[in-house]
């Protein structure tokens, strides 16, 4: 056995930076559009619908990788770089939480409980649909050929 089979992905200098990278995208990507979307009547949106269209393309892309085959190579490789990296950089709990603790500091909580409860639920709805809608493609590409 190499040196290389027997550490674990994670210390592995190639894997560190695919997540690097796509940590740096994603990160980017969802700082553009926050700093370009503004608040709706003191409701940040834009971290909701990140946060919700990150978990479906998540989802999306974790069980279309799964039905390919084991998690090596490129498969793992793409997982690392989209999934962990950009898609880690692009969503944000750190944001999410923040934004809840501002409706509270700004003395709506009603606002603040309606946007964490709705964010966590539609974002898990989000990442269901995903796995679904990556799975249906498989079936529909299956019963092609």
């Amino acid at each position: 056995m190499s040196a290389r089979t027997s550490l674990p992905v994670h210390l592995h200098w190639r894997s560190v930076l695919l997540v690097f990278v796509g940590g740096a995208i994603g990160t980017t990507v969802r700082y553009l559009l926050s700093a370009a979307v503004p608040t709706v009547a003191g409701v940040p949106l834009i971290t909701f619908v990140i946060n919700v269209t990150g978990a479906f393309v998540l989802g999306w892309l974790l069980e279309a990788l799964a039905l390919r085959g084991p998690d090596a190579g490129r498969r793992r490789d793409l997982r690392l770089f989209a999934g962990t990296g950009i898609l880690g950089g692009y969503t944000t709990y750190s944001s999410f939480a923040v934004d809840t603790d501002g409706l509270f500091v700004a003395h709506a909580p009603v606002s603040g409980i309606g946007y964490a409860v709705a964010t966590i639920v539609i974002g898990a709805l989000a990442s269901v649909a995903g796995i679904a809608a990556a799975a249906a493609i498989a079936r529909r590409r299956g019963a092609r050929r």
